[in-house]
């Protein structure tokens, strides 16, 4: 076997082991197009308990789950765009292996015909016509030896042909895989500021006390019902009166039947959701595919005045599209809100609204 073949079945092997490690659950992979980062996380260490002020904890606490959610869209992702790379090199591993197989045949038939025409060709055509005794059998053989040669030459340019191909799909697996490693890299960063900033996050929480535990859950009760208090203020809930599609309010069925269960970053069911997971896969078991991420879903659904909204549609809230639920009318929206809680319905403008997209037709 040559040196170029084994490289080639070398390169073939790597793609395949490289697939095989993809398939790994938990392998990390990032973005090509980063979100942005976390913001840096606050000061953790609460004043003496006689001064705590709990509303600046809920600003806190708002703070570094926000963070933990841009980490986590970075890492839906990143792990999307895995799942479309792993795909591409188990292609380019199938085509090294199809070209190294059609090549080792080629390579047969161009020797057999190599010797044939070695045993038959011996000695010049002058030579051959005088020696014959029928000079119509020779010249038949000697139309015979041409056709051979231009079969042989027909070989021998295929067989260059497949060694380009093989090269070729050689390098694009090589290049496929350096990406794929860089990306890995970046994802597990990824990985790591989302449990830092939850660490951090359940690190103050776990200082208060337990009558400030539920003195702050009345804060962040008391916050989101007044966010939601003044979008229903400005009338907008009269303005909405979109009815809801087939495929909509299949959707809004599977989002609302999710309800109680935990929100766990990175998942997207059937046991636990993320704010995306809940989304996508409500419309997947409606018959139509959206991109895993909040940010993804914003930049490519079609978007949709708040005012023409109905069950069924994706609100994404925050600058930075960090959040999505799914509006169910009457100003109710259901998502997962962040880790600690379960999917649930809250109002559609307890939180900033950024804009509103529009899966399927």
């Amino acid at each position: 076997m040559g040196t170029g073949k084994r490289g080639l079945i070398t390169a073939a092997v790597t793609v395949v082991c490289a697939v095989t490690v993809l398939a790994v659950p938990g392998t990390a992979f990032a973005s090509p197009d980063p979100s942005p980062a976390p913001t840096t996380a606050p000061n953790l260490t609460l004043p003496p308990s006689h001064s705590k002020d709990l509303e600046e904890v809920r600003k806190k606490l708002d703070t570094l789950y926000h963070d933990a959610a841009v980490a986590t869209d970075a890492y839906n992702a990143a792990e999307e765009q895995a799942k479309t790379q792993s795909a591409e090199l188990v292609e380019l591993a199938k085509k090294i292996v199809k070209g190294r197989e059609k090549l080792a045949e080629l390579k047969d038939r161009a020797g057999a015909a190599a010797r044939s025409q070695y045993r038959s060709g011996g000695l010049p055509d002058e030579a051959q016509l005088l020696l014959s005794d029928d000079p119509g059998e020779f010249l038949d053989g000697a139309g015979r030896v041409i056709q051979g040669q231009r079969a042989t030459k027909g070989l021998l340019g295929e067989m260059t042909r497949t060694q380009q191909d093989l090269e070729q799909y050689a390098k694009d697996a090589s290049a496929q895989w350096q990406k794929l490693e860089v990306n890995r890299k970046a994802k597990a960063e990824a990985q790591k500021k989302i449990e830092k900033q939850i660490a951090a996050a359940e690190k103050l929480e776990s200082q208060l006390e337990k009558e400030e535990k539920e003195r702050l859950a009345q804060l962040q009760e008391q916050a989101a019902q007044q966010a939601q208090n003044a979008w229903l203020d400005t009338g907008v809930l009269d303005d909405i009166k979109g009815e809801a599609t087939a495929q909509g309010q299949k959707a809004v069925r599977y989002a609302t039947a999710q309800i109680g269960k935990p929100y766990v970053w990175g998942a997207e069911g059937p046991a636990s959701f993320d704010c995306s997971g809940l989304t996508s896969q409500a419309w997947a078991d409606a018959g139509v595919a959206i991109p895993r991420t909040s940010q993804e879903q914003w930049r490519q659904l079609k978007r949709v005045a708040v005012t023409d909204m109905r069950p069924g549609d994706l609100i994404i809230y925050f600058d930075d599209a960090s959040h999505v639920a799914m509006y169910v009318g009457d100003g109710k929206m259901v998502h997962a809100p962040r880790p600690g809680r379960t999917v649930t319905l809250a109002g559609a403008g307890s939180m900033p609204i950024l804009g509103v997209v529009r899966p399927g037709a």
